[in-house]
C-alpha cells in the first residue's frame, strides 16, 4: 500500500519545489490507499503535471485535511504499540514461585537502573526510571509515572539527602565537547546546572551529603578534546552482554591508558585529582552515608586485576578490599550496604567453580562469606535497607556458572555456620565468618535474555524487589513482592 504524508509527495517523487508545502500527490492511475482516501476528501483545487516521466495529480489541501491525515498517521503508528502493550500482563502471580508480580513500566524500552545506582527517593516513594522519552519517575504507592527529564542524558543517581535526580548531558560539534552535570528536583522538575566538567572527564557518583561528583578524566580523550577532536559519540546500546565483549575488555585492559580518578565540588566546580595510573578505574560508587569514603574498581577481566579499592576524598587511606589467595580466584560487582557500614562482592574460589557473596566491614575489617550453589549464582546481588534480606538476579546460558545456573530473580536469606570453637582459637577475630544463603526463587526467567542484565534492587519498604526484563520481549521495569501471593 502507498502512503502519502503531509507535506511530502509519494515515495521516490521528485520533490523539488513542493518541498514542505501542504500537498497531498495523487497518481494518475488512481492507485489509492486508506491514507490516499483520507487526503482525498479535499476540496482544493488540483493540476495534472509530470513528475519523475508520471502523470500526477497536485492537490492543495485544507489544514483540517491535514490534521486529519496527521492524526491517522499518528494512530497507525500507536497501534502496535497499543496491541504490544496490551500482550504484557500489568500483574500476575508467577505459576512457577507462587509470587505476585507487576509491571511498573508503560513505554517498552523503559529500564530500572543500575544496581548500585540509587534509584529511590529519600521518603521511599517514588522510583526513577530511564524510558525511551527521558527520566520519569514512578509513585510507588499509586504506581502514576510522571516523566521528569526530557531524553539525551545520561543518569547518574537520585540524591540521598535532596531527593533531585542527578545526571549529565554533553553538546557536541565536529571538533568541541561539553559534557556538563544537572539535578533537577522530582517533584518540582526545578533544573540546576550543577558544574561543566574539564575536557575528557567523566562523573557516575554523588556523594551522602551531594557536595561532591566523583568519576574520571581519561587523559588521552582530555588531549584530543583541547586539539578540537573529541571522540565520536558512544554506540549503540549492544546491551549489558554481548558477543565480543570479553575481547573489549581483554584489549581495553592492555591498552594501559592514563587516567585520573577525580571529585567535583558541586558548589564550586573545583575538581580534584585523588589517583592518577594506567589502570582502569571504574565502578566509581561513594559510600552511602560517609560523604567521604569512596569505592572503585580496577576494571577488565577479573582474573588479571585485583579489583575492588576504597580512598578518602582527600586522597588518603587507598586500601585494596580483597586479596586472593589462590590461582584463578575472582571478585567483582561491589557494592556498600544501605548504612554504609559493609562492602559485599560476588566472590568464586576459583572462576566457575565455588560461588559466595562476601562482606567486608569497612570500620573493623571484618569478613562474612555466604555461600551459594551454582544454580543461585547471579549477575547481580543486593541486600535490604536493613541488611537481613539479600536478593540475586540469575544468570544466562553462557555465564560464568553456567551449565548449571538459574534464570530467576531469587530472594536469599542468610544464616551463620554455628561456631562450635568455644573461643578456644587465639586468631578467631582474624578467620573469616562463614554462613550460606538460604534460596527462594521468586520469578521465573527463562524468557528472559540475559543480553540484559535484570538488576535487583529491594523497595524501600523492603516489600519489593524491582528489576527489569525482556521476557516478554521489549524491555520493561517490573516488581516481585516478596511475601507469596494468598
Amino acid at each position: 500500500m502507498k502512503t502519502i504524508t503531509a507535506s511530502v509527495t509519494e515515495p521516490g517523487a521528485d520533490r523539488g519545489s513542493q518541498a514542505g508545502s501542504p500537498l497531498g500527490v495523487v497518481d494518475a492511475t488512481g492507485s489509492f490507499g486508506i491514507c490516499h482516501r483520507v487526503l482525498a476528501a479535499s476540496r482544493g483545487r488540483g493540476s495534472w503535471q509530470f513528475i519523475n516521466g508520471r502523470l500526477k495529480l497536485i492537490r492543495s489541501l485544507s489544514l483540517a485535511v491535514l490534521f486529519q491525515a496527521v492524526l491517522f498517521i499518528l494512530l497507525i503508528s500507536t497501534a502496535p504499540v497499543k496491541a504490544q502493550q496490551k500482550d504484557i500482563p500489568r500483574e500476575w502471580t508467577d505459576p512457577d514461585t507462587g509470587h505476585r508480580v507487576i509491571r511498573l513500566s508503560d513505554e517498552p524500552g523503559s529500564a530500572s537502573l543500575y544496581f548500585h545506582q540509587n534509584p529511590y527517593t529519600p521518603d521511599g516513594q517514588k522510583l526513577i526510571i530511564t524510558t525511551p522519552t527521558g527520566l520519569s519517575a514512578i509513585n510507588l504507592k499509586t504506581r502514576a509515572i510522571e516523566k521528569i527529564v526530557d531524553r539525551g542524558v545520561l543518569v547518574i543517581i537520585v540524591g540521598r539527602k535532596t531527593g533531585q535526580v542527578y545526571y549529565t548531558k554533553s553538546v557536541r560539534t565536529n571538533n568541541s565537547l561539553t559534557v556538563s552535570v544537572y539535578a533537577t528536583d522530582v517533584n518540582t522538575k526545578a533544573t540546576r546546572e550543577i558544574a561543566k566538567l574539564p575536557p575528557g572527564a567523566i562523573v557516575s557518583a554523588v556523594n551522602a551529603d551531594e557536595t561532591l561528583l566523583a568519576g574520571i578524566i581519561d587523559d588521552k580523550n582530555a588531549a584530543a578534546i583541547k586539539e578540537g577532536r573529541p571522540p565520536g559519540p558512544p554506540p549503540a546500546s549492544r546491551g549489558d552482554a554481548y558477543p565480543g565483549k570479553g575481547e573489549m575488555m581483554e584489549n581495553r585492559l592492555a591498552e594501559r591508558r592514563p587516567l585520573q580518578l577525580i571529585t567535583v565540588n558541586t558548589k564550586t566546580g573545583e575538581v580534584k585529582t585523588l589517583l592518577r595510573g594506567t589502570d582502569w578505574y571504574n565502578h566509581i560508587q561513594f559510600s552511602p552515608t560517609d560523604p567521604t569514603l569512596l569505592m572503585f574498581c580496577h576494571e577488565g577481566p577479573w582474573h588479571k586485576v585485583d579489583r575492588t579499592w576504597t580512598i578518602r576524598t582527600d586522597g588518603t587511606a587507598l586500601t585494596q578490599i580483597h586479596h586472593r589467595t589462590i590461582l584463578m580466584e575472582i571478585e567483582g560487582h561491589e557494592f556498600f550496604g544501605s548504612d554504609g557500614k559493609m562492602i559485599w562482592y560476588d566472590l568464586q574460589t576459583p572462576r566457575s567453580q565455588d560461588f559466595w557473596l562476601a562482606g567486608y566491614n569497612v570500620s573493623s575489617g571484618d569478613r562474612i562469606w555466604y555461600h551459594l550453589q551454582r544454580s543461585e549464582w547471579s549477575v547481580h546481588y543486593n541486600v535490604s535497607r536493613d541488611g537481613t534480606l539479600f536478593a540475586g538476579d540469575g544468570g544466562g546460558p553462557n555465564s560464568v556458572a553456567a551449565p548449571g545456573n538459574g534464570q530467576w530473580i531469587y530472594l536469599f536469606r542468610p544464616e551463620l555456620v554455628p561456631d562450635r570453637t568455644d573461643g578456644q582459637l587465639a586468631n578467631s577475630k582474624e578467620l573469616i565468618r562463614p554462613a550460606v544463603f538460604k534460596a527462594e526463587k521468586l520469578v521465573n526467567l527463562s524468557k528472559h535474555n540475559y543480553s540484559l542484565e535484570p538488576n535487583v534492587t529491594f523497595t524501600p519498604d523492603m516489600k519489593w524487589i524491582v528489576f527489569r526484563s525482556n521476557m516478554f520481549g521489549p524491555t520493561h521495569v517490573f516488581a516481585v513482592e516478596i511475601e507469596k501471593a494468598n
